[in-house]
């Protein structure tokens, strides 16, 4: 797992790919009002990962690599990098300060077709807990999806990743915002 700072701008894109939701949203939904959403275009989204990653220390988040080849990516910041979270259902129920800085989120993960099932969200999540325990995170909270809940769903629905993959992880819910949603936290 390599902080987004250390790689090359082509692995992130690679990692993104150039087709479904990555590819038009490059991490940037949780971080835009929603009329500059509505309007944002794919490059726009990408020129403002490509500027947040040249602007920001620590990073924004994670590549997995399988050898040389990118295969993941996993968004880690602290919370309030995330305007647009603090007002969604996904959050509620939260105990943290919105705008404490040593709180941490893990919010989108993306696994390049063909490399999923293999354990490259694990490999993200525990690459994302070591980078924000690295600059200081106290507390790192996940927005995931109980596919035990919502059985059916979709990979596009999953990149917030699943309940049991935090649990794995040793995160614990803190609540449930609603039957197929969990807020989940792992203290430093």
């Amino acid at each position: 797992m390599v902080s987004v700072s250390d790689v090359p701008w082509e692995d992130v894109r690679t990692a993104f790919g150039t087709r479904g939701d990555p590819a038009g949203c490059w991490c940037q939904y949780f971080k835009m009002p929603n009329a500059a959403w509505e309007t944002a275009t794919r490059d726009e989204c990408a020129g403002m990962l490509r500027q947040q990653i040249e602007a920001n220390e620590p990073a924004p988040g994670v590549i997995a690599y399988d050898g040389d080849e990118p295969v993941g990516w996993c968004a880690v910041e602290p919370r309030p990098k995330y305007s647009r979270l603090q007002r969604l259902k996904v959050l509620k129920g939260s105990d943290e300060d919105p705008t404490d800085t040593s709180v941490w989120a893990v919010t989108c993960f993306v696994v390049r077709v063909g490399h999923r099932r293999k354990g490259v969200a694990s490999a993200l999540l525990d690459g994302a807990v070591h980078h924000a325990r690295e600059h200081g995170a106290r507390v790192i909270e996940g927005y995931p999806v109980d596919t035990g809940e919502r059985v059916k769903a979709s990979s596009a629905e999953l990149y917030h990743g699943t309940l049991s993959l935090f649990e794995r992880a040793g995160f614990e819910i803190a609540s449930r915002p609603t039957d197929a949603r969990a807020v989940v936290r792992l203290e430093m």
